[in-house]
């Protein structure tokens, strides 16, 4: 294995995050602020408990995986796809890097900074509203899980789209709704039986619900299901881009 083509693509990908310092770290920090500082101390103090935590500290979870998925994807879309763009990517064809590498490379850049910007988020949220952390284990485990999952993810989109508007297109049209629609900020125990039971077809649900237990030991869902479903999502991602290294799929349009 290539360590140092890896390494290359990794720090090139981690400079282009420093570069861009606004964009990529400080708008979602702000954003999700104004969500804890608004949902969380100014609505959340007029709310009643849910499950025995307080509204405030309750949908912190929801928010930190919501800018997690939103970002993974994100970073790992753009950093595949903007050397397609610009024809930079066929210089990364003409090195001894295998597609493996390059995929370990940018999915390993994004999943990084995604987890950087989900700590600065909890230490945002920390300054907002108070709460704890039951299984600290845990909640890294499925920080990293997550991350790495949709940085997958995200790399297929950017390999898939060929224009700007399609790398926005998913993020904004499916993600994003479903993110709002998992329980960030309630829980579908609250829902009508109905629309509970078709809730569990979203699979942020169990994202969001696993990543909530490992904070108050309280969930939608149990904790091996969201294990489980997070750990089938992983591997379909890592099927789809088996299937890219393989039919090499507008790898270097």
């Amino acid at each position: 294995m290539n360590l140092y083509g890896i390494r290359a693509i990794y720090l090139f990908e981690m400079a282009r995050m420093r570069r861009t310092l606004m964009q990529s770290v400080a708008s979602p920090v702000l954003s999700t602020a104004l969500y804890f500082v608004v949902f969380g101390s100014a609505i959340g103090s007029h709310m009643v408990s849910i499950n025995g935590v307080s509204y405030g500290a309750f949908i912190v979870p929801g928010m930190i995986m919501l800018a997690l998925l939103t970002q993974s994807i994100s970073n790992a879309s753009f950093g595949i796809y903007m050397p397609r763009f610009t024809g930079t990517i066929y210089e990364i064809h003409s090195a001894p890097i295998s597609y493996v590498e390059i995929v370990l490379g940018y999915v390993g850049a994004a999943a990084t900074k995604s987890i950087l910007l989900g700590a600065i988020m909890l230490a945002t949220a920390r300054l907002c509203v108070p709460f704890q952390i039951e299984h600290p284990l845990w909640m890294v485990a499925f920080l990293v899980l997550t991350a790495v999952t949709f940085s997958l993810f995200g790399f297929i989109i950017g390999i898939w789209a060929d224009g700007f508007e399609k790398l926005q297109i998913v993020p904004l049209m499916i993600v994003t709704p479903l993110t709002f629609l998992g329980g960030s900020f309630y829980s579908i125990d609250m829902l009508p039986p109905f629309w509970r039971t078709l809730s569990l077809f979203n699979p942020v649900v169990y994202l969001i619900s696993g990543f909530r237990w490992s904070f108050y030991g309280v969930a939608d869902v149990g904790l091996p299901l969201s294990l489980g479903m997070t750990t089938l999502f992983l591997v379909l991602c890592m099927a789809g881009v088996r299937w890219i290294f393989r039919t090499g799929y507008r790898l270097k349009s």
